[in-house]
This record gives C-alpha cells, structure tokens and sequence, in this order.
C-alpha cells in the first residue's frame, strides 16, 4: 500500500521532510492558502491543495500519515475546527501522526532545564494556545498522536546572516536569556525516525545540544561573514515589536534526550556553530 502523508499548513519544516519521504515511495498532499505558494509546493513534488477552500474528506480517508503545522488560533486548532469528526472516525486507519508544537509551552524557567515532562506553563497567549491545542488533539481516541515541540528554527534562507549584512542585526542583552534552536534538516531527519518508528502518545523536544545567548549566534555569524559585531543593546531600552520582546519573557534550556535514546537520532547540527558554517557553505555552493 502506498504511504500517504497528508500535510496541513505545509511550511518550513514540512517542506524539508518532503525529499526524505519521497524518496520513501511516499505521495504527499500538502496545504497552503495560496495559489503562489501552491504551484511552489507543485514543483517540489507534492500535490497541493488550497485549504481551507477545498473539502479534504475524501483526501483525508486515503492519507496513512498526518503532519499538523498549522498553528493554532483564538478559536482552537484549525485542522480538528473543520475536520474533527472525520478524523476521529478514521483514526484506527491512520498510522501516524505528527503534531509540530513548540518549546514555548513550557514557559519560563529562567534559564533552567527543561524536558518532556515538565509541567507546561507558557507565559504567552502564543503558548497558551498550543497547550489547549496539544489537549485537543491528544483528546481523540484511538489516535496514533505524536508531539513534537520545536524550539527556534533556523535553516536555509531563515536565520542571522542577512540582517547581519544588511547592519540591521543588534545583539540584544537580557541577563541570563537563553534559547535553544533546531536546524531545519534535524527537524525533518528527527520526523522521519519517528514515522519508521511509532510510538503514539509519544512527546519528543526538537532542539539541539547547546542552549545559547541570543547575542552569541549574532556574534558568530558576523564572525562568519568577517563583518562587525553589532551593536548591544540593553533589552529594557532596545525598540522591539510586542511579537520579538514576547519571546524574551522566557528563558530555558531544553532537553533532548528522547530523540536520541528513543528514535536513534544523531543530530547533523548539534549546535548553532555547526548549522552556522552549513548555512554560509551552502551560500557558497549556491553562488558558484
């Protein structure tokens, strides 16, 4: 039987995994809200379809796999608003499926460890919304639900260097802060050890090893780049949009154990240093 992985809101990191299933015998159906982004995901090899325009029931009922990017809003999860009923109905059918949630439901812990078993205390509203989401879908009966809580993500096209270029980049300085991240690659090789091996109700952290000041990835790209370091601004006095000073409310390192002792995963970026020089390589390549 031909696997088929149905993906909703299917972005950065969705996107990354689509070469690893394809070359699996995988087909993929693949969500988005516009006819731009449609015909995109069409040239990499997925089927696309413009959600939530089309009815997908008929989609749903032939798909094996579900990833859920879509994230979720003021008035719950979006994929389980509109397809709730028929997801639980075909749920024994389904063999995986994968929830990508994010580290911030752990909240704040200045600066401490955290892990898959901490209690979950987001201090955004963002956060909030992703712990009622995980319930939500992890309320559904019989569903081989898998969570995955990604810390920041970075890859290709996302992260430091442009800014850095462009001298719009400042290494911002909160005593103690700390965030872990997570290479777009190690997303993908991280979702593809989990659907060779399921485990319902399993919770995985998707991060690397190095938790780190957010000033110190500044740094080392720039580093990268033999340009300037950036200016340091006090975070109490640097002008932020209410969305970037949100994600300071929270300091944490986070544990990821479990992708390795559970699924056997050997991170290709096990720090922002190693993803960094990857990054800068493949501008390199691309250029030649």
């Amino acid at each position: 039987m031909t696997k088929h992985l149905l993906s909703f809101g299917h972005g950065f990191s969705a996107r990354a995994l689509t070469p690893l299933l394809l070359e699996q015998g995988f087909t993929i159906t693949g969500t988005t809200r516009s006819s731009d982004k449609a015909a995109a995901l069409e040239a990499t090899g997925v089927t696309s379809v413009i959600w939530p325009d089309t009815n997908l029931r008929e989609t749903l009922h032939s798909a094996t796999h579900l990833l859920i990017s879509a994230a979720p809003n003021v008035d719950g999860d979006p994929v389980l608003n509109a397809l709730r009923e028929d997801i639980v109905r075909h749920a024994p059918n389904l063999e995986w499926v994968g929830y990508l949630s994010t580290t911030g439901v752990y909240g704040d812990a200045k600066g401490g460890w955290v892990d898959e078993s901490s209690p979950l205390k987001p201090a955004t509203k963002r956060g909030q919304m992703r712990v009622a989401a995980e319930a939500d879908w992890q309320s559904i009966p019989n569903l081989p639900l898998h969570i995955f809580r990604l810390a920041g993500i970075y890859g290709p096209g996302r992260g430091p260097f442009s800014k850095v270029r462009a001298g719009t980049a400042r290494r911002i300085i909160k005593e103690g802060q700390v965030f872990s991240r997570i290479h777009v690659e190690d997303i993908a090789q991280i979702l593809v050890a989990s659907i060779a091996e399921p485990n319902a109700g399993a919770i995985y952290n998707m991060c690397d090893d190095d938790p780190a000041p957010p000033q110190d990835v500044i740094a080392h790209a720039a580093g990268l780049l033999g340009l300037p370091l950036p200016e340091e601004v006090d975070f109490e006095t640097a002008e932020m949009t209410p969305m970037a000073r949100s994600f300071y409310a929270e300091s944490k390192r986070v544990r990821n154990d479990r992708i390795k002792s559970d699924l056997g995963v050997k991170l290709l970026y096990p720090d922002y240093r190693a993803g960094l020089a990857a990054l800068i390589a493949l501008e390199q390549f691309s250029d030649q």
